[in-house]
């Protein structure tokens, strides 16, 4: 593993369930990951219920990470701006997550960029995850009080394809 050549893809068909962030990403977040770097331009929350999943998403990945046998102290968020009235929800919820954070002991860095597309996600292990469709794989629940709606392993997915590497160096944002 450690030539940097490992790759391995998984396939998330359309409507299969098992795939929450904890068993995509655990067995990747070993005891030395202290910072992780989210590029992912669609952590919205425009005013539709929709959206706002985006939000709660990237939460239910950060609280993965909080739980994880590892002690991340650092999550870089390099996301894109909700375009129209979206913004300002936007900014509260990502800002109200950075204040949640911290009383883990969690610094939260976001950065906002207009051209960025793709979505990946790095630990500094080496270890980087691409989601074909970002944190949103996810299907929205059938109602809030439906099986999978607080469970992830339970929720009924989108098809999407999820690329892990590992790398010597990771690029830093």
């Amino acid at each position: 593993l450690s030539d940097g050549k490992y790759h391995k893809q998984i396939r998330i068909e359309e409507n299969a369930t098992g795939f929450s962030y904890e068993k995509l990403f655990l067995e990747y977040l070993t005891e030395i990951v202290s910072e992780v770097w989210v590029e992912d331009p669609y952590i919205r929350s425009l005013l539709n219920d929709v959206k706002l999943l985006q939000l709660y998403n990237f939460l239910r990945f950060c609280e993965m990470l909080v739980k994880a046998p590892c002690k991340v102290k650092t999550i870089h968020l390099l996301t894109s701006y909700d375009e129209g009235g979206g913004r300002t929800q936007q900014l509260s919820g990502l800002e109200e997550i950075q204040q949640s954070l911290r009383n883990y002991g969690v610094t939260l860095n976001i950065a906002f960029s207009s051209s960025i597309h793709d979505r990946e996600i790095r630990f500094n292990n080496g270890w980087m995850i691409k989601i074909g469709r970002g944190l949103d794989y996810f299907k929205k629940p059938q109602g809030r009080f439906s099986i999978g709606y607080c469970d992830f392993d339970l929720r009924p997915c989108h098809e999407t394809t999820v690329d892990v590497f590992h790398t010597k160096h990771t690029k830093k944002m």
